[in-house]
């Protein structure tokens, strides 16, 4: 017969799986010169932290393999609308970068440099380069490292700069359709993708626009900026892409189609099938414009300005590695990390580890906000001991996910006992999960963001102010009863 897990058992099954997987995926040399942690891909710990909670299942609470099984293929069938639009986007992705949408999209965003305001200028360039590419980790490692060095040569300092950027970067990263934390989020929660992204607005607008008059209040006057960089890029751009309006049809099609209410798959095949079109009215052969929606697109005439002098090469070398993705390829490490860390959680509810600690939180929990505060709590603490982005968003949404579909609070509009929708918890998730992950020196995106951009997280940390204030205003938001969101009743 099948135990019941006390709230001890679970918290340390949930410790335990913790610490696998922070010591497999960290990689931080200590001042004698020794290293913590084994620096593998994700994937690899959360297999042995799945391998720790099954074996306690079946071994200490007695729980049959067939149930175990059920409990994983259970979770990931929930992801399976996920791993579809994933590899829709990577197919979007392609064609986006083939057509030019992508490259018109950063070539008008640089437009927008001004010397006076450059920190202004970096928040809106991030957010336009991450919104055309949908993830922050792109974005930082080259219009980032592009934006570092322009800094440099102006004399700004380079926590601020990184901190504007980081934080352009990851409202991209949250907000555009093709971001795949923006995907995951709703999947885990069971709502839809462009619910999701018009219901994170209410939160992420508000901390954006703080974030922006900061930006502009601390605006450096110096009249000097590395135009001839910017220049340099836009031409690399040109040689490689056709620059023109006409690019901007295809975002365009999603975004009207998203304000229709239309589901996100139909969306997204609409959105390729006119960057397809596109790039055959621009001259590529049909044979071209559909390869890249499997193996993606790889830039051809960049390499040409290698051996212009080293100014070009480093520009050449930082377009590169930005327009280097897209098709379905591209996705299938962030799927396989899906399904693993969806096993995890499969294998956590099934033995009622997460239930326990669940049902712990909730004795405590008497309002909204107060449900809303321990999805973000729950969301940042994931990000510390797990050290993984997509674990602060599938971990929390699966314990969180039963009190959504079950517990009731009262509207105070119509006084009455309702639910709330799933799309407050999918929103919650990234406010917290999402944003807060790079803050953390010893996450996967706060290691890499830091390396990348040559500056220390705990540096830059004070001046991500989207970052660190999308919970507070979430959190604020919520409390005050503003953008609050319930279950319709058919729902």
């Amino acid at each position: 017969m099948c135990k019941r897990p006390g709230l001890l058992l679970s918290i340390f099954v949930l410790c335990i799986s913790a610490l696998i997987v922070t010591f497999g995926v960290v990689d931080v040399e200590l001042e004698s010169g020794s290293h913590f942690g084994l620096g593998l891909p994700a994937q690899v710990p959360l297999l042995f932290s799945t391998i720790f909670a099954a074996l306690v299942g079946a071994f200490y609470l007695k729980i049959s393999w067939k149930d175990l099984e059920k409990g994983m293929s259970g979770a990931i069938q929930v992801s399976i609308q996920a791993i579809v639009i994933l590899i829709l986007v990577g197919c979007l992705v392609g064609s986006w970068i083939q057509s030019g949408v992508v490259a018109t999209m950063i070539y008008y965003g640089l437009e927008v440099m001004s010397p006076k305001y450059f920190y202004l200028a970096s928040l809106i360039i991030s957010v336009v380069v991450a919104l055309a590419t949908g993830c922050c980790w792109t974005t930082s490692s080259t219009v980032g490292v592009a934006l570092i060095g322009i800094s440099a040569g102006l004399g700004l300092p380079l926590p601020i700069t990184a901190g504007f950027v980081i934080s352009g970067a990851y409202f991209g990263d949250k907000i555009s359709p093709l971001s795949d934390t923006t995907n995951l989020a709703p999947a885990v929660s069971g709502s839809e993708l462009f619910e999701h992204v018009r219901a994170m607005m209410t939160t992420t607008l508000p901390t954006l626009a703080i974030t922006a008059v900061i930006a502009f209040m601390m605006g450096n006057s110096s009249d000097g900026s590395d135009g001839g960089r910017i220049a340099l890029i836009q031409d690399m751009m040109t040689s490689e892409f056709n620059i023109s309006f006409w690019a901007f049809i295809p975002p365009l099609i999603i975004l009207t189609m998203a304000s229709m209410k239309i589901s996100a798959i139909p969306g997204i095949v609409a959105g390729i099938m006119g960057s397809i079109v596109l790039a055959v009215c621009r001259g590529s052969t049909a044979h071209e414009a559909l390869e890249v929606l499997f193996s993606g697109y790889v830039p051809v005439h960049f390499s040409e300005f290698v051996s212009l002098g080293e100014s070009q090469a480093t520009v050449a070398n930082l377009l590169t590695q930005l327009f280097t993705r897209g098709g379905m390829t591209s996705m299938l490490e962030t799927v396989c990390l899906i399904v693993v860390a969806l096993s995890l959680g499969g294998i956590m509810e099934v033995c009622g580890f997460l239930d326990v600690i669940l049902d712990s939180l909730m004795r405590h929990v008497k309002s909204v906000a107060g449900l809303i505060g321990s999805v973000l709590v729950s969301a940042f603490m994931a990000n510390v001991f797990l050290s993984e982005q997509y674990l602060s968003i599938i971990v929390p949404g699966r314990m969180f996910k039963r009190a959504f579909d079950e517990r009731t609070f009262k509207d105070k509009k119509t006084n009455v006992e309702r639910k709330l929708a799933p799309v407050m918890l999918s929103r919650s998730l990234e406010d917290s999960g999402t944003m807060t992950s790079v803050l953390v020196p010893w996450n996967t995106c706060g290691v890499y963001v830091s390396s990348v951009l040559g500056v220390a997280t705990l540096d830059y940390l004070p001046y991500c102010f989207m970052n660190w204030l999308n919970p507070i205003v979430a959190f604020i938001l919520t409390a005050v009863g503003i953008g609050i969101i319930w279950r319709k009743d058919e729902e």
